[in-house]
Order: structure tokens, then sequence, then C-alpha cells
């Protein structure tokens, strides 16, 4: 469970969202996942009702404070008067709150890595991974097993990719290929976990493994 929503949000637990979060998007646009004002980050403080705390939008994401998020609803809109600054949330807010309302994610981390944007034009229907020893990193078997991380094409509209994204979505009780990722195509990657640690692990690894699939085409 994310140390975050386990409890009644409090300044100090938002300060403390926000520091890891800002350390978090440092890591990354340090890589070069998260150019200049790209890409976006959440945790999750609370759930009922789900509340998010989210990286604010239009800011350098190497230079982000503790301050730098925005308190959002299940919708991805901004909630005032709970924290957090009064700074515009991410448009790509909506998405994160699906994610974490289906998956009861702790945390969600998009970026712009290369080989996630190229390997969802490749393969606009999902991209198959099989026999590869990474895969035990995202919950699967290195050995035959197929599994495949889901591509929805882009858009500008939050809840349509967010349906598109439940639609393909497969749950942990209803079958094995449940995986901690979603590519958007020709823009970027999603990936999750319990907290933030763990969401970048997925994400690593996820980038890695498409990393592997497009040298093998």
């Amino acid at each position: 469970m994310n140390v975050f929503d386990d409890g009644e949000v409090t300044a100090e637990t938002l300060s403390r969202a926000g520091a890891q979060l800002a350390a978090e998007s440092a890591r990354f646009a340090a890589r070069g996942w998260m150019p200049g004002t790209a890409g976006n980050l959440s945790v999750t403080v609370g759930r009922d009702p789900l509340r998010l705390a989210v990286t604010a939008s239009g800011l350098d994401k190497g230079e982000l404070t503790a301050a730098d998020i925005v308190i959002v609803d299940a919708d991805g809109v901004g909630v005032i008067g709970e924290g957090g600054s009064e700074q515009r949330p991410s448009a790509e807010a909506g998405l994160h709150a699906r994610i974490a309302a289906l998956t009861g994610a702790g945390a969600v981390i998009h970026v712009h890595a290369l080989a996630a944007v190229t390997a969802g034009h490749h393969w606009p229907d999902g991209v198959v991974l099989r026999d590869l020893e990474m895969l035990k990193g995202i919950g699967h078997s290195a050995h035959d097993e197929t599994v495949t991380i889901p591509v929805i094409a882009n858009g500008q509209d939050m809840a349509v990719l967010g349906d598109a994204f439940e639609a393909l979505y497969v749950r942990p009780a209803d079958g094995a290929n449940d995986v901690p990722a979603l590519i958007v195509a020709d823009h970027g990657i999603y990936a999750w976990g319990r907290d933030l640690r763990q969401a970048r692990w997925h994400l690593e690894l996820t980038e890695a493994l498409l990393q592997i699939a497009l040298a093998r085409r």
C-alpha cells in the first residue's frame, strides 16, 4: 500500500509526497525521459474520495520543489482547499486518476521514453513479449508465457483515453496477463505500482524490455 493513502492527509504528508515527486521527476529529467515541462507523476493520497497529488503543469521537471504539487479528484480536476499548490494540474491528471482507481496503484509515472514511443508506433495493437528474463520484474514468468504491453491511440480527451485503457485492462483476478504499464502511441508511457519506487522499477524494466523488442525487429 502507498504510505500516503492509509490515513489522514496532512500538510506533512503532502510535503513528503511533494518531495518524493520532485526527486523522481529530477531522476527522469536527467535520463531525458521528461524533457522540459513534459511528463508528470502522481501519488495517491486518499481513497474515499480518491485524491492524488500530481506534479504541477508547465514547470521544468528537473527543477520541481516539494511545493509544486496539485491535489486532484477522480476526474483529474484540481481540488481547492485540500493542500498542495493552486497551480494548474496537468491535463493528463485525469488518466492518472483513472489508472489509480482501476488498478489500486499508489503511484503513477508518465514519461516520454524513446523506446515506448517507438514501440507504440510499430505495434499499435500491443507489444508482445516472451521469454525475457526481465519479465519477472513486472510480475510474469521469464519463460513460456506471452505478455502484452497494451497500447492505446493518443488523444487530448483523458476520459476517452481512460475508457480505452479500461477496455484493455486485465485485472489480476481476471487473468495472468495484467501488466503495470500502458503505452499511449506516439506519445509516451504510463507505469504504476504500490508506491513511487515500485512504479519506477516497473517503468525502467518495461522500457528496457521495449528496447529489446525493438532491437529484435
